[in-house]
């Protein structure tokens, strides 16, 4: 018998064996951790769901289970379904956000790019007035609709 009991045996106040399969992820320092997933699972269960798991997974099972249980007691309802949703939904509100932003940028280098090619024509041209290709006469401009973000 081990001299310090894991939470699992002080809980369930029994024996620890030495060979207990839920002293190296229950230690008795942390009697919480079990009381959560005793509550949802029940300790025969837990210790079944254990075993069945390779041993080098059993911590990331044991901690996926209190994760679990932990959230079921918080929200009984969702349980951690409720944070996985929340946390897409913030998820998308960022992308969304990333987005705009993205495309406000986008724009604003659209205007400054036209703007310096508008002075550019500017300095080559001392006039508004030119010749078109086709021989007549024309003159340049360039206005920038906002509502449709583009020049034209």
């Amino acid at each position: 018998m081990n001299s310090k009991r894991c939470a699992g045996c002080k809980y369930l106040r029994r024996r620890c064996p030495s060979n207990c399969i839920l002293s190296p992820h229950f230690p008795p320092n942390d009697p919480q951790r079990f009381a959560c997933v005793h509550k949802i699972y029940g300790a025969s269960n837990v210790a079944k769901m254990l075993q069945q798991v390779p041993v080098q997974q059993r911590a990331e099972a044991a901690n996926a289970m209190y994760y679990e249980a932990y959230c079921r007691i918080k929200d009984p309802v969702y349980g951690c379904v409720g944070t996985i949703a929340l946390l897409q939904q913030q998820i998308f509100d960022a992308e969304c956000q990333l987005a705009k932003i993205q495309a406000e940028i986008a724009v604003l280098n659209g205007h400054h790019e036209a703007t310096h090619q508008n002075q550019q024509v500017n300095v080559a041209t001392s006039s508004a007035n030119f010749t078109l290709e086709s021989g007549g006469e024309g003159t340049f401009s360039s206005t920038y609709d906002p509502s449709i973000c583009q020049f034209y």
